[in-house]
């Protein structure tokens, strides 16, 4: 792994969280994923289950994690089976965790290879009256591959019928919602990183740039950070482009004029950052772009501060609409009569503004959390609203990530990132002209 070890503490603590939610006599199984193929030998790169990673910090396929808080013998109440590690594994791929290093990653005393799993399980299914299964439930997914998890589930289930099933999902969106101080940490780490490849790349956006020239500029600074690269993939999108919103194919040249949307962010240690900022590719906005602009972000800074304790998910959105609607009056890309007679299913701001102003992050870049219940104190949150007029040819967006605070505003883990008008204009034009000018 590229970032520096989490200390065990935090995958202590979730576990602690997430077996005082447990029925009694029950076992809950958390696997890591596959290593998905692409084609012939050609394989994805490997990137961990959230869930068992969540508790146990384990970054490695073939993983998995039980845990058995009512368990007779104290040593199997928690027990992690891992893929024995070997010379020849060793080199041909690396070596794997051994015994003493995954006591060292998760905190877990008693670890198995994974070859041992069915006869452990045996035994410890003696001793308990229902299984936890770990099912995708988020409100965004959209799954047709069977995962290793979905695999493990239908084995066990056939191979034990007359256990009672529970759902450890809705626990770990729970759970996973509201973050500790350590993962907060490594989540400012990620918007550090960001900041960086954000910097790095106003000093090189100018007419004639391709998008994917800065694509390859941001990566090449999140790596050498110690991020694994993008939290997600980027939208780097010059132009009429930014009115795509999942615009992707960043192959497009940098006109002078433009604005360029930059939907852009880090990963670090799989805990992922969100970032979004428009910039003038010219150095310099019109007043019309500067007008837009500075909309987007009046929305921006009002909608951060109604995310407080106690707030629920519906109706921050509904006052982040009457937000926007104000300032497309002001634009004077709505008109009252578009209000009065407005859909209520969809009012008349969303011909501007058609997105959600804000999700969860975290382990995920659409993290887990429950939306029907109230926000609370230490969940983080993107909070990004935009403008896309298709007709004048540019559309704006600006995204941070904040945490909730107990009382007053939430704290804005990329403060430091440029974000007004004037802070993101002529920036590559004040620099000399041999940094402008680097070779590409």
């Amino acid at each position: 792994m590229k970032y520096h070890q989490i200390d065990s503490a935090l995958f202590i603590k979730n576990r602690q969280h997430f077996m005082a939610k447990m029925k009694p006599a029950s076992l809950a199984v958390f696997n890591s994923n596959d290593i998905y193929p692409v084609s012939a030998d050609s394989t994805m790169p490997f990137d961990q289950h959230r869930d068992i990673f969540y508790l146990s910090g384990v970054d490695q396929e073939e993983s998995l994690l039980v845990l058995f808080p009512d368990c007779p013998k104290e040593k199997h109440r928690e027990i992690l089976f891992l893929k024995e590690t070997s010379e020849h594994i060793a080199v041909w791929e690396g070596e794997k965790l051994t015994k003493e290093a995954a006591f060292k990653t998760a905190g877990i005393q008693t670890v198995y290879w994974l070859q041992d799993l069915e006869k452990i399980l045996f035994e410890l299914s003696t001793q308990c009256n229902t299984f936890y299964i770990n099912t995708n439930e988020h409100y965004r997914a959209n799954v047709e591959t069977e995962t290793r998890e979905d695999r493990f589930t239908k084995w066990l289930l056939a191979k034990y019928p007359a256990h009672s099933v529970a759902k450890s999902n809705p626990i770990l969106q729970e759970l996973r919602a509201v973050k500790d101080p350590i993962e907060l940490d490594l989540m400012q780490q990620a918007c550090d990183i960001t900041e960086k490849g954000f910097r790095r790349i106003l000093n090189f956006i100018k007419p004639s740039v391709w998008e994917y020239e800065i694509e390859a500029e941001l990566v090449h600074e999140f790596i050498i950070n110690r991020s694994k690269g993008f939290a997600y993939t980027p939208i780097i999108a010059a132009g009429n482009n930014a009115n795509v919103l999942h615009y992707i194919e960043n192959n497009q040249q940098c006109k002078a004029g433009d604005l360029i949307l930059l939907d852009v962010a880090a990963e670090y240690a799989n805990y992922k950052s969100d970032l979004t900022r428009t910039v003038p590719v010219s150095g310099k906005f019109t007043d019309r772009q500067k007008a837009v602009y500075n909309a987007v972000n009046t929305v921006k800074k009002e909608a951060t501060k109604l995310l407080v304790p106690g707030a629920y998910w519906e109706q921050y959105h509904e006052e982040v609409g009457k937000l926007m609607t104000s300032e497309l009056l002001g634009l004077g890309l709505l008109d009252k009569a578009d209000v009065q007679h407005e859909d209520k299913d969809w009012p008349a701001y969303k011909k501007y503004f058609m997105h959600g102003t804000s999700h969860h992050i975290g382990l995920d870049t659409h993290d887990y959390g429950l939306l029907h219940l109230p926000i609370q104190e230490n969940m983080v949150f993107t909070v990004e609203p935009g403008i896309y007029i298709p007709e004048e040819g540019f559309g704006v967006r600006l995204e941070d990530d904040v945490v909730v605070q107990k009382s007053g505003a939430p704290f804005n883990l990329m403060g430091n990132i440029p974000i007004e008008a004037d802070a993101v204009s002529y920036t590559h034009l004040t620099l000399p002209t041999k940094e402008r000018c680097r070779s590409r």
